[in-house]
């Protein structure tokens, strides 16, 4: 039984997080999350600690920050979106007992206002922005760190927020060098 609720969007979500773990969930009922859900996933935070897992897209990101700005320090966890997707449908629902199990096991927790570790020179170094092939470097290394794809401000704002050390960056950064990615 995990002790934290995990947040999120729907019922299909909820069915494949119950196929992969014992624990409770809030759903959000998709991107229009109300105040009587925010209260609710506040309640929870307070009592027994919460962890946010929404889709890999759009819509799942803009709950997660909509969630983090009104109930700040709940703990995050990652899908990879190669995990969450099936026939062209990207979701929770669609990823596998062990892929959910794995995002679970690697959630981090936001401490906003966190000054990073990593530097935007550091990014521009690695080649996670400002790079022909930014884009699929910053989505490996948020697979490896376990944080998510996001645009490159977004990228260095989350390394800050879930205080990923220089050491967890560049052992990503090799396992990305050793993997061939340009």
């Amino acid at each position: 039984m995990i002790r934290e609720v995990i947040v999120v969007e729907g019922r299909d979500d909820t069915v494949a997080i119950k196929r992969a773990v014992d624990a409770d969930t809030i759903e959000t009922g998709g991107s229009a999350i109300n105040k009587h859900t925010l209260r609710r996933i506040a309640l929870a935070k307070e009592r027994r600690g919460v962890i946010i897992l929404t889709d890999p897209d759009h819509a799942g990101e803009r709950i997660r920050k909509i969630i983090d700005r009104h109930v700040p320090g709940c703990k995050h966890a990652f899908i990879p979106e190669a995990d969450a997707t099936r026939k062209g449908d990207i979701g929770v629902e669609n990823a596998s007992p062990e892929a959910i199990r794995h995002a679970l096991n690697r959630v981090h927790t936001s401490f906003e206002g966190a000054e990073s570790q990593i530097s935007l020179e550091d990014m521009i170094d690695a080649g996670l922005t400002a790079h022909p092939e930014a884009a699929a470097r910053r989505m490996f290394m948020g697979n490896v760190l376990g944080i998510g794809y996001c645009n490159s401000k977004q990228f260095h704002k989350r390394m800050a927020m879930f205080q990923i050390s220089r050491e967890e960056f560049l052992a990503a950064l090799a396992q990305l060098e050793e993997g061939g990615q340009s």
